[in-house]
C-alpha cells in the first residue's frame, strides 16, 4: 500500500492547477470540518452548507496560503470563521430542534471483545451528548483541543483568542462539561 500523500504536495499540486488534488484536501477533511461547523451552528443542514462554503474559499484562497501553519490549522480558522459569519446572518430566533445527532464513531482497533466496543460507542455517545448541551463556543474548542488534538496556539490561530483567553475558555469549557456529565450520570442512577 502506498503512503499518503502529504497535505504540503497536495497544496501544490492544487496551485498548479489540479483539481483533483484539492478533491483529496476535501475528502481528507471534510468530517473534520463539518463537525467543527456542526458544533458552531449546531444544525446537520447548515453545517452542510457551511463546511461546502469553507471549502469553497479555501480553494478560493489556497495561492494565498504560505504553509506559516498546518493546513488543517488554516483550514479550522475558515470553517470557525464561516461558521460564525453564518450565524450573524442568520435569524437570532430561529432555532434547530432536531435532535438527529449522532455521536462520532472513533476508530478503535484490536477492540478485545464486543462488550468493550459497546461501551466505548456508549461513552462515546453519552461525551457526543454532554458537548452537544455546551454553548457553542464551548463546544467548539472542546472540539478542536480533545477530538482534533490542536494546541492551544493553533486554537489561537483559528479562533483569534489570545493565549489567556484561550486557556481561560477552555478551562470554563471543561467545568460545564464536567458539570453536565455528573448532573447526566446522576439522573441515570436515579
Amino acid at each position: 500500500m502506498s503512503e499518503a500523500i502529504s497535505d504540503e504536495t497536495l497544496i501544490q499540486q492544487t496551485q498548479a492547477g489540479n483539481q483533483q488534488a484539492f478533491a483529496t484536501l476535501v475528502t481528507r477533511y471534510e468530517r473534520y470540518a463539518f463537525t467543527l461547523a456542526f458544533r458552531v451552528v449546531k444544525n446537520r443542514e447548515d453545517a452542510h452548507e457551511v463546511t461546502q462554503d469553507a471549502f469553497l474559499r479555501a480553494f478560493r484562497y489556497l495561492p494565498d496560503f504560505r504553509g506559516e501553519s498546518k493546513f488543517s490549522t488554516w483550514l479550522y480558522k475558515i470553517v470557525y470563521t464561516t461558521s460564525l459569519n453564518f450565524l450573524r446572518k442568520k435569524s437570532p430566533d430561529i432555532q434547530s430542534l432536531d435532535d438527529e445527532n449522532r455521536p462520532i464513531q472513533l476508530e478503535n482497533d484490536g477492540v478485545p471483545d464486543a462488550s468493550y466496543a459497546m461501551e466505548q460507542t456508549d461513552r462515546n455517545a453519552a461525551l457526543q451528548n454532554a458537548i452537544n448541551h455546551l454553548s457553542s463556543g464551548d463546544a467548539s474548542i472542546i472540539t478542536l483541543f480533545y477530538l482534533y488534538e490542536h494546541t492551544l496556539e493553533e486554537i489561537c490561530q483559528i479562533t483569534e483568542l489570545t493565549m489567556t483567553n484561550a486557556k481561560t475558555k477552555l478551562c470554563r469549557a471543561r467545568q460545564r462539561l464536567k458539570v453536565i456529565v455528573e448532573n447526566s450520570f446522576t439522573a441515570e442512577l436515579v
